[in-house]
């Protein structure tokens, strides 16, 4: 018996902020579904030549207000990347908040406009403790 990774899916809110967040991470739409009778869309987000690694962004046209609160999210969705730092600046330039900063050059946390855990892992060795990331506060949860 064989089993294959397909997606990962979160149910979002805002659909072009969460969109927008996960462009900024690098991610790129692959594939994009509206279906008029079910009232909603699925948009499927990958890193550039990585389409098997999906996230799925379901939103309902009628809106879903038991987002963010109901607990029908997960864990997390974990993404390498090739500088830590690099990325949390863009991200923090961007207006996003580092949850939990990349204090030991190795994971990071930040999340999505639907409060989606987003972990970020450096590709590699740990890059070297540096400012102002080895000082900085966690910020909320993660």
């Amino acid at each position: 018996m064989g089993i294959q990774y397909l997606h990962t899916m979160v149910r979002v809110k805002d659909l072009d902020a969460s969109i927008a967040f996960y462009k900024l991470l690098g991610l790129e739409e692959t594939r994009r579904i509206d279906n008029d009778g079910g009232r909603f869309s699925l948009i499927f987000l990958s890193p550039p030549g990585q389409e098997n690694a999906a996230v799925e962004l379901t939103y309902n046209w009628d809106g879903d207000e038991g987002l963010p609160s109901d607990s029908r999210h997960f864990g997390h969705l974990a993404y390498r990347v090739d500088n830590i730092y690099e990325m949390c600046q863009h991200l923090m330039d961007n207006g996003v908040t580092i949850n939990r900063p990349p204090r030991d050059g190795h994971m990071a946390f930040v999340r999505s406009p639907d409060n989606v855990s987003i972990e970020l892992l450096q590709a590699g060795d740990s890059l070297d403790p540096a400012e102002p990331w080895a000082s900085m506060e966690n910020t909320g949860h993660w």
